[in-house]
């Protein structure tokens, strides 16, 4: 059924996310303080908003894909924000990556004006956004998670209800603990075969046809090895999921000894200028660290 959707957020996932909304048939009102950002949506068929307000106001769901947690909170809760122009039974959607705390900050405010909530995080980078691929998590209550599940669908490949409000952004979190820890061991695999003088494009063929095969290695491991960290999914972006993942840990009294590794490699990255290259660049301050570079030298 025909659906007017608010899409606050076009960048780099959220313009392909409501491209496939609109090709589905669904009218998308979109906003975006970044002038470039939604006048690309514009041109793909949305109809631009001025403020979070006006989406909420004009729309049965509105669907936020931002950056962090106080970008949502202040969309969502602050002065020309969602909560201004919620209608009670409007649906909020949280695609963004954020802390289970603030999700569920988010749902129980905007509960009081009678607006309905799902923190549903996603998966996949820009890649999955294109193909309509997403792995969603979704946190809330189940009968609205089946009420909406045909717009998730259409948007991602496996869309799992989680549980409870925030139960998305814990699975979330869960999930960059292991991606973190697949782009650092292909990172280390590549360097110490570089420095011992084998090609990385041999050791990306052979991990990939065995038991150390992962989706990272599949999808980044032969543009990280030509030297190309154009951002699927920025760096910056993973080292503000590491800390979102050691701020719950902490609260959790649960430790994570690898995720800390993890952090303090991505705070190298961010130290070195690069938060904005993919996350697969960490493998560019291990080649620091070992004085070597892990390009190869036959095609990847």
């Amino acid at each position: 059924m025909k659906k007017t959707i608010g899409f606050i957020g076009v960048g780099i996932m959220g313009i392909h996310m409501s491209r496939h909304l609109i090709n589905a048939g669904h009218d998308i009102i979109a906003y975006d303080k970044v002038p470039a950002a939604l006048a690309r949506a514009v041109d793909q068929g949305a109809e631009a908003a001025t403020s979070s307000k006006e989406a909420a106001a004009a729309s049965e769901i509105v669907i936020t894909m931002l950056p962090d947690s106080p970008d949502v909170e202040a969309v969502a809760l602050g002065p020309g924000g969602i909560i201004e122009g919620a209608k009670p039974g409007l649906i909020h959607i949280d695609m963004s990556s954020i802390a289970p705390a603030m999700a569920q900050k988010v749902a129980t405010v905007l509960g009081e004006k009678g607006v309905r909530c799902l923190d549903a995080p996603v998966s996949g980078g820009e890649v999955g956004a294109q193909n309509a691929a997403l792995s969603i998590m979704v946190g809330g209550p189940e009968d609205l998670f089946n009420e909406v599940l045909p717009v998730l669908q259409i948007m991602g490949k496996t869309v799992t209800h989680c549980g409870p409000s925030g139960a998305g952004q814990t699975v979330k979190a869960c999930n960059q603990i292991q991606v973190a820890m697949n782009f650092i061991g292909m990172a280390e695999a590549l360097v110490l075969g570089a420095k011992a003088g084998v090609d990385p494009a041999i050791i990306i063929k052979v991990l990939s046809g065995g038991y150390a095969q992962t989706r990272v290695m599949d999808v980044r491991g032969p543009r990280a090895i030509r030297g190309d960290f154009a951002p699927g999914f920025k760096s910056a972006f993973h080292y503000k999921d590491l800390n979102i993942i050691m701020e719950t840990a902490k609260n959790l009294h649960v430790p994570l000894p690898a995720s800390a590794l993890a952090h303090e490699l991505f705070s190298a990255l961010m130290a070195q200028g690069r938060g904005d290259l993919d996350h697969s660049a960490v493998l560019t301050i291990l080649e620091d660290l070992a004085g070597v570079q892990a390009r190869t030298k036959t095609p990847a």
